[in-house]
C-alpha cells in the first residue's frame, strides 16, 4: 500500500490513501439495488452500533500491547498522531521490559457518548468522549477515522479534556453532528491553519490564543527551562498538517467548532563545555540514537483540541504529547 505520511514517520504509521476510485457502498432498497458513491453523498460517518464496537476493539487491542508491550498488537486500531505516541511508548516499553510491562492495568473506558458527523467523501469519522479509569476526572476524547469501508475503524487523536469545558455540539433532527471543512472561513481561525498558528504562537507570542496551560503557561515554562546556568535549552515547534495528521473540527451549538490537530516539537539541550547534559530517564535512552556526549535532542508529537469560536481567541483544552524519538551528540 502506499502512503503519505510526510517526513520522518514511523513506519506503522502508514495508511492508505484514497484515489478517485473511491469504494462505493451498496444499499438495498425496495425497489432494488442502488449505488451510493461514498466520495459524494452526504452519510453518518458510522452508525452507533458501528462506533460502539470501534471503541470496544480498540480498548481490547490497547490493553493487549499494554501488556505485552508490543506495537504490532494494536498497529491496526490506531493511526495518526495518537500511533506516533503510541508506537514509541511500547518500543520503549518492549527495550526496558523485555517480558511485558511489569505494571499493566487494563484501560477501562465507560460512559460512551458518540458524536457522528454526517459528511460527503472520505475519511469517514466520529468522536467517542468516555469516561476513563485513568487521568482522573477528564473525560477522554477519542477520534476514530477510516478511509474505505473494507478498512479498520482506527483512534487517530487521544485527548483529556475537564468535564466543565466540553461544548455542546450542533446536530441535525436525527442527531447528527456536522463535519467543519478545514478551510473554513466563518471561525476565528480555519481548522486547516491551527497547527500552523499554534507552533507560531509558541515560538513567538501574540494575542490569537487563549491564556492557559497550554498557551501561555506552556510558553512561560519554556522560557525558564531554555535559561539554566550550564545547559541551553532550544526549542523547535512543527505543525503536522497531512495525511493521518490532518485537522478534523465539529460544529459547536454556538458557532464555532472543536478542532483536532496535530503538531511536533523538538527540544534540544547542550550543555556548557566541561559540564555534562543531564541524564534523561531509561524510556527516553531507549529511543536515542548516538551517544549523548554534550547534547540531546529529543522530538515529540503532540495532538491538541481547542474550541474555535466564531469570534474571538482559540481555546486550546487539551494536549496529549509523547517522546517519538531521540538523538544524542
Amino acid at each position: 500500500m502506499s502512503r503519505d505520511r510526510g517526513p520522518r514517520r514511523p513506519h506503522r504509521l502508514d495508511r492508505k490513501i484514497l484515489t478517485a476510485a473511491s469504494v462505493t457502498a451498496l444499499s438495498l432498497t425496495a425497489s432494488g439495488c442502488v449505488v451510493v458513491h461514498g466520495e459524494r453523498e452526504v452519510l453518518p460517518s458510522a452508525t452507533r452500533a458501528e462506533a460502539a464496537e470501534a471503541l470496544e476493539q480498540f480498548t481490547s487491542a490497547y490493553n493487549a500491547a499494554d501488556k505485552a508491550y508490543d506495537a504490532s498488537l494494536d498497529a491496526d486500531h490506531t493511526a495518526g498522531a495518537l500511533a506516533a505516541i503510541d508506537s514509541a511508548r511500547l518500543k520503549a516499553g518492549r527495550t526496558n521490559h523485555p517480558d511485558g510491562n511489569p505494571a499493566h492495568a487494563p484501560l477501562e473506558l465507560t460512559d460512551a457518548k458518540y458524536t457522528i458527523p454526517k459528511k460527503a467523501g472520505w475519511p469517514r469519522w466520529f468522536v467517542a468522549d468516555t469516561k476513563a479509569n485513568k487521568g482522573g476526572t477528564s473525560r477522554w476524547l477519542l477520534v476514530f477515522t477510516r478511509d474505505g469501508l473494507d478498512e479498520t475503524w482506527q483512534a487517530t487523536y487521544l485527548t483529556l479534556v475537564a468535564p466543565d469545558r466540553m461544548p455542546e455540539f450542533k446536530t441535525d433532527a436525527d442527531g447528527w453532528a456536522e463535519a467543519v471543512p478545514a478551510n473554513s472561513t466563518d471561525l476565528a481561525a480555519p481548522p486547516g491553519d491551527l497547527s500552523k498558528d499554534y507552533t507560531t504562537y509558541l515560538q513567538d507570542g501574540g494575542a490569537s490564543f487563549a491564556d492557559g496551560v497550554h498557551t501561555s503557561s506552556w510558553r512561560k515554562v519554556r522560557e525558564k527551562r531554555s535559561s539554566r546556568p550550564g545547559l541551553v535549552t532550544q526549542f523547535i515547534d512543527e505543525p503536522l498538517t497531512n495525511g493521518d495528521y490532518a485537522p478534523l473540527a465539529l460544529r459547536t451549538k454556538d458557532g464555532g467548532a472543536l478542532v483536532f490537530f496535530t503538531t511536533r516539537h523538538y527540544e534540544k539541550q547542550t550543555s556548557a563545555r566541561g559540564a555534562a547534559v543531564p541524564t534523561p530517564n531509561k524510556d527516553v535512552l531507549a529511543l536515542t540514537e548516538g551517544e549523548i556526549k554534550q547534547s540531546l535532542t529529543m522530538e515529540f508529537v503532540s495532538n491538541e483540541v481547542a474550541l474555535d469560536p466564531a469570534d474571538g481567541k482559540v481555546s486550546v483544552l487539551g494536549r496529549v504529547q509523547g517522546l517519538t524519538s531521540a538523538k544524542g551528540e
